[in-house]
């Protein structure tokens, strides 16, 4: 089951703007910063939890009396609880800079115990904060940062990020037969760019990217001199890998393939029928029925089209029902890229936030 993501949020600059004496000892010095609130509803809607965790320099001493700071503090604390946003803890640091505390931002005194709670998913947690000091503390969490004005973020880009969490994956898989390298952007639809010394396959793959309303870009040098069979297969092992990359913990997906009731996406292609169905299980599995007429099309062995979407399984987690049948064997295995390309684009749609399981994890 994956862990509890957490947002640790400065104050001062981060949820209320920061006065010239970087003290906000007074009621009419509370003003929130721009977006924080919408954003910190989407990042609750998402599953994240808060912690506040700031430095007060020197709270509680005649410098900066405790009374001071609990009303105005109070009044954040209320008028965010309003909305709907509460803090799992407030992690105050009350010394000054030079006495060099290690409970200070951004040493890991004071949330120390994040760090050995299982129960937390620090590698998709982040730190939000308006100093260097904030990014540190993200770096030394293990964790994201993002630092407001002056820097490059605002609330709005940072609950996209982590909310929206652009689906997004990168792999290079390199062996003594291949090296693949692949691109892969759930998001965004484009014109697929698919090169790997086999002209049809390149085609076969290019359904997949402008069927699954993905952006795909693939490449595979290969030891094409033996035969096609290790660039088949690698490039299928590389792409399942960076579909389970770029869904992550898959929340919110549509998870299977077909929500019609009807079990499969059916897709014709002249006298050629193909069906395909998937489920984003984590389960490995597939299942494939149909014979082709001929031994290759397009320099590609049909005996390879069911031994890549076997492999493709096998990395992406993913289990596939595919079947086939026809006349023309160029048709079939069209159909059977186009049929699973369109069952993959309802599957990876996002449909919310929700974990399409009751079992807490895919």
């Amino acid at each position: 089951m994956s862990g509890q993501r957490i947002l640790f949020v400065d104050r001062d600059g981060t949820i209320i703007e920061e006065p010239a004496d970087f003290q906000i000892d007074a009621y009419e010095k509370i003003r929130f910063v721009e977006g924080v609130i919408p954003a910190m509803l989407k990042l609750r809607d998402a599953g994240f939890q808060f912690v506040l965790v700031t430095n007060q320099d020197g709270l509680g001493t005649a410098s900066f009396p405790r009374e001071s700071f609990e009303g105005p503090h109070a009044l954040m604390l209320q008028v965010l609880e309003s909305q709907g946003i509460t803090f799992r803890e407030q992690l105050i640091d009350e010394s000054f800079e030079h006495e060099n505390k290690p409970t200070r931002k951004p040493g890991l005194g004071l949330v120390m115990h994040y760090l050995r709670d299982r129960g937390i998913d620090l590698a998709n947690s982040a730190v939000v904060g308006d100093r260097d000091t904030d990014l540190q503390l993200a770096a030394n969490l293990g964790c994201r940062g993002f630092k407001l004005k002056p820097g490059p973020d605002t609330w709005a880009s940072i609950a996209h990020a982590l909310a929206d969490a652009p689906r997004v994956a990168k792999v290079e898989r390199v062996t003594k037969e291949t090296r693949v390298r692949i691109e892969l952007d759930l998001d965004r639809a484009a014109d697929p760019v698919v090169a790997t010394g086999l002209g049809f396959f390149d085609h076969m793959l290019e359904q997949l990217g402008k069927h699954g309303g993905f952006a795909l870009q693939l490449t595979c040098s290969g030891d094409l001199h033996i035969d096609e069979h290790h660039t088949v297969e690698d490039s299928a092992l590389a792409l399942g890998q960076a579909l389970k990359q770029a869904l992550a913990d898959k929340r919110g997906i549509g998870r299977y393939g077909d929500s019609s009731g009807q079990g499969a996406i059916t897709l014709p292609m002249d006298e050629t029928l193909a069906k395909a169905a998937v489920d984003f299980s984590g389960r490995p599995y597939f299942v494939f029925e149909g014979s082709f007429p001929r031994p290759e099309v397009g320099g590609l062995a049909t005996e390879l089209v069911p031994h890549f979407f076997r492999s493709l399984c096998e990395t992406a987690g993913l289990n596939l029902h595919l079947s086939v049948q026809g006349e023309n064997a160029h048709h079939m295995v069209e159909a059977c890229f186009k049929a699973t390309a369109r069952a993959l684009r309802q599957a990876i749609r996002r449909e919310g936030r929700e974990l399409p399981t009751t079992k807490g994890a895919l």
